[in-house]
């Protein structure tokens, strides 16, 4: 099963229809689910859910005092349906505005719509400097933390394909902050030693030939190494 980014999860989840909720009939809300999971610790399986916030709605209106009555608790519910199913549950919110901060609204939708036009453009230079084999302006999307992470995890593996030696040095001891990102340019480099027969030296960490057997930087036996 391929891995899903939260980006590319959200992206999904935006181009479906909006359920609305079984209970008033109200279209649901885009809702991102909490680090902290609020149910038996076994987490949602998503990181977006579908979650009805009409404060009419008759779930929501009975359930303050149904759960106040029953379990002497002060709080209600709100049904909340999983993407792309059928699946209706309920999640207890302890507040009138409990679990409204994880909405995902209009400034949101528009922020991720943006995203992916920055993504979108990111893919089509990318794809120009693979055919004109632009490795400088591959390198330069790499290591720019503006860019989508998606487009720098394309340019990390396409500067693999294309880079030059030169490519390693800017790149071998930059933090990227994301350990998806970080296998990947690390596995690029690679890469780039594969094509180009070479390695680090263990001693000096200057790019020698894979066969040397002395390096000609520090000077150290590197055979066997």
């Amino acid at each position: 099963m391929a891995f899903e980014t939260k980006e590319e999860v959200l992206e999904k989840v935006m181009g479906m229809e909006k359920p609305t909720c079984p209970h008033c009939s109200i279209q649901m809300s885009i809702w991102e689910v909490p680090p902290i999971n609020v149910g038996d610790g076994l987490g949602w399986g998503t990181p977006y859910l579908f979650m009805c916030f009409n404060d009419e709605c008759p779930l929501y209106t009975k359930g303050w005092d149904n759960l106040l009555d029953n379990y002497a608790h002060h709080a209600s519910y709100r049904c909340i349906n999983y993407p792309g199913t059928e699946q209706f549950e309920l999640i207890p919110v302890f507040s009138p505005v409990g679990a409204q901060g994880q909405v995902i609204d209009d400034k949101i939708l528009a922020e991720e719509e943006a995203l992916k036009q920055n993504i979108k453009k990111g893919f089509s230079v990318l794809a120009d400097c693979f055919v004109n084999n632009d490795g400088i302006t591959i390198l330069r999307l790499l290591t720019d933390p503006s860019e989508p992470v998606r487009v720098r995890m394309k340019a990390a593996e396409m500067i693999g394909d294309i880079g030059e030696l030169e490519a390693i040095e800017p790149i071998r001891n930059l933090k990227f902050g994301n350990q998806r990102l970080q296998e990947q340019v690390d596995a690029a480099i690679s890469k780039i030693h594969e094509r180009f027969f070479t390695r680090e030296c263990p001693f000096c960490a200057e790019i020698i030939k894979k066969r040397a057997k002395v390096c000609k930087h520090c000077g150290k036996d590197v055979a066997g190494q």
